[in-house]
């Protein structure tokens, strides 16, 4: 617990082949179901603060518990944080994130203050924005901040619910 974001509510990872993650949490590790989008909407992006184009990702959602579990496969070039974690580190655990309704901008501007600086950021769709930071104290120790409006948090905790109880069946679920 985080005195000043509350809890961690998620850790992401950047993966190469999204549905042999997905398949590997699922059967491996026993984490699912997995809500999965193929194309994802990101329809406001931003590459240390400058307008960039939205890079095409792919995104499978799932449960451990009340910790979310994020794979995020990137299927272009486009600049972004997911891309640069790539090439310096492979596959990793990228970052974790904590969820606001209303202190995204309180949030944001604690870790500004803070010397982190937004590494990218943007919003998806009609939901809530988000941006990820980066410290050069702590190169590892990626934050992003996620914005739990416009639907985000109803689906977030369907995707909970379905975690709960779940016997393996139907592993990934796909989203459009």
């Amino acid at each position: 617990m985080s005195i000043f974001f509350k809890s961690a509510r998620q850790v992401g990872y950047v993966v190469r082949d999204i549905e042999k993650a997905m398949k590997h949490w699922s059967d491996v590790l026993g984490v699912g179901p997995w809500f999965y989008k193929e194309e994802v909407g990101t329809t406001e992006f931003r590459y240390y603060g400058k307008a960039s184009q939205p890079p095409r990702l792919s995104i499978a959602l799932a449960n451990s518990g009340d910790l979310q579990i994020e794979l995020i496969q990137q299927r272009d070039d486009a600049p972004s944080l997911y891309m640069d974690s790539l090439k310096q580190a492979g596959e990793c655990a990228q970052h974790i994130a904590y969820w606001t309704l209303n202190e995204f901008d309180a949030f944001t501007a604690r870790l500004l203050q803070h010397g982190y600086v937004e590494g990218h950021g943007g919003q998806m769709g009609t939901r809530g924005r988000f941006a990820y930071f980066v410290h050069p104290d702590l190169p590892s120790g990626m934050i992003e901040i996620s914005e739990m409006k416009g639907g985000k948090g109803e689906y977030f905790d369907e995707i909970r619910k379905a975690s709960e109880g779940w016997d393996g069946s139907a592993p990934i679920r796909q989203r459009s």
